[in-house]
């Protein structure tokens, strides 16, 4: 008897979302090209990264911003506090240097109408008047994070009194949100620490995460879990939390062309934002948004005052 079941191969043909790897290769091809247009030395054997992580401002679009993150970062470090250049900032795709390139400008020119019109149609309605945004904001007293590198948000957005009350994290090319690196190291089984927290080594050394996510209601929706929902969401929970302590609004700026966080086939959705949100309580969700950049980017050039640079933006980013 003849066997007709489909192969794995014909299968794979058939699966209803787009693949990531796909992305990837499309992505890295447009980075390439962006750096050839420079004629920009690269890495012998990967044309989308440039030659060594000196060069990252090359990576940069405008040079006021360059110089304003220089700036900004000998600033605190004057004052003690980390402003962490990442260590792939040299690469093409970086998504820290997306942000410097779609959202700095707007800083360096104190521009913040095309980000607020944005939000907006995302459904972020900012009670508070944005006073100025910042890169790389962090509070050790949020989470007890007495030693080693601090949550940072990518970009905080602050009223008048310089409080913030937005807090922005950009996404690209990864794969993941940041997974609990105690887990990775292999100290941790992924046992759901809750109801009583026992057995979460950064709760036991003071860390408040699991306290935070008890308060803001998050916990009761984790508790009948066998695993640990930070285990590999932990960049996400933390950053939601960090914002809610806040009674601040968390939103995720992505490529809406990547299926990672979000992937939508018209009649299901999937990836990681609709996984999460399963575990904030419905009071809290109108405090969770994604904004893609294709929005940011197409409301910043309807504003008419940013013709000098978007262009190249969206030539870079393959928009």
């Amino acid at each position: 008897m003849t066997d007709t079941t489909p192969s794995s191969r014909r299968l794979a043909q058939t699966w209803p979302f787009p693949r990531y790897y796909a992305y990837q290769r499309k992505m890295r091809e447009t980075a390439k090209h962006w750096f050839d247009g420079k004629d920009l030395p690269r890495d012998p054997k990967y044309a989308f990264i440039l030659d060594k992580w000196e060069n990252w401002p090359s990576n940069l679009i405008l040079p006021d911003v360059v110089k304003y993150i220089k700036r900004h970062k000998a600033i605190c470090e004057n004052e003690g506090k980390p402003f962490p250049l990442h260590k792939y900032l040299h690469h093409g795709l970086s998504s820290q240097a997306m942000a410097f390139n779609l959202v700095g400008p707007l800083i360096v020119r104190h521009d913040y109408d095309p980000l607020l019109a944005a939000l907006r149609s995302v459904g972020v309605s900012c009670e508070k008047q944005l006073e100025d945004a910042v890169f790389e904001f962090e509070d050790r007293k949020v989470f007890n994070e007495d030693s080693g590198q601090p949550t940072s948000i990518d970009i905080a957005l602050r009223d008048a009194s310089g409080r913030p009350f937005v807090f922005i994290e950009s996404k690209m090319m990864e794969a993941e949100f940041g997974s609990c690196t105690v887990l990775g190291m292999g100290d941790c089984a992924g046992k759901n620490p809750l109801p009583a927290k026992t057995g979460c080594y950064l709760h036991h050394i003071g860390r408040r995460y699991w306290t935070l996510a008890e308060k803001h209601g998050l916990a009761d929706l984790m508790k009948g879990e066998r695993q640990c929902v930070l285990a590999l969401n932990y960049q996400f929970f933390r950053e939601l939390l960090f914002a809610l302590e806040y009674g601040g609004i968390f939103v995720l700026l992505h490529d809406e062309r990547s299926p990672v966080f979000h992937c939508d086939t018209g009649s299901d959705s999937g990836g990681i934002m609709p996984f999460v949100m399963q575990f904030v309580p419905d009071g809290l969700r109108s405090r969770v948004a994604s904004l893609s950049m294709q929005t940011l980017a197409r409301h910043i050039a309807d504003s008419g005052r940013h013709a000098d640079w978007i262009g190249d933006f969206r030539q870079k980013y393959g928009l």
